[in-house]
């Protein structure tokens, strides 16, 4: 087994990648990422950025949030501390999971990332209080090109797995999806 494994999920071009560690009486070594490795995965452009975020309660999300193109992006989460549950929405006009989400639990214990594609939308609910992530984006965060999705609209009946106990004025004022939204063009 190599330093990093990945798998598909319901959402063409979402990746589970599990990292695991080598590890002796030292402590361990543990791959975070790996141009060569993720790029058969569908990584396919250097990092452009890295972020680290703490979120102090359980219960809080954040996003859901997405570039519009240009400047669409990749993301690689990561969970260093805690666990949340991590969403990703495909926002793909012509996709046959247009709209359709996916989430998968990742924590510091499970040591699972999400490879999340361009044009998706990502958000996550902490399942802990004091959550880290870091997260690696092929694309530097535009302001003027951001967008989001309510974490609450019906249209995308996300079904959290806590009561939302945090969320930010921003999040909270994204629109509600009508039948006007196109999606992400690539």
């Amino acid at each position: 087994m190599g330093l990093l494994t990945v798998s598909h999920t319901p959402l063409n071009g979402l990746m589970l990648v599990q990292r695991n560690q080598i590890g002796d009486h030292r402590g361990f070594l543990q791959r975070l990422f790996c141009a060569d490795f993720l790029k058969q995965a569908g990584w396919h452009t250097p990092i452009a950025q890295i972020n680290h975020t703490f979120t102090r309660h359980c219960g809080t999300v954040r996003g859901l949030h997405f570039q519009y193109a240009p400047y669409t992006e990749m993301k690689l989460v990561t969970c260093l501390k805690g666990s949340v549950w991590d969403l990703a929405v495909d926002l793909r006009p012509g996709s046959s999971t247009f709209l359709h989400w996916h989430a998968e639990e990742l924590s510091a214990n499970n040591q699972r990332s999400l490879m999340i594609p361009e044009g998706f939308a990502h958000g996550f609910q902490a399942l802990s209080d004091g959550v880290e992530m870091l997260y690696c984006h092929s694309q530097s965060y535009m302001p003027a090109m951001e967008g989001g999705l309510h974490p609450q609209d019906p249209r995308l009946a996300i079904n959290w797995p806590l009561p939302i106990k945090k969320l930010s004025d921003r999040d909270a004022s994204h629109k509600l999806i009508d039948n006007n939204f196109e999606g992400v063009v690539l």
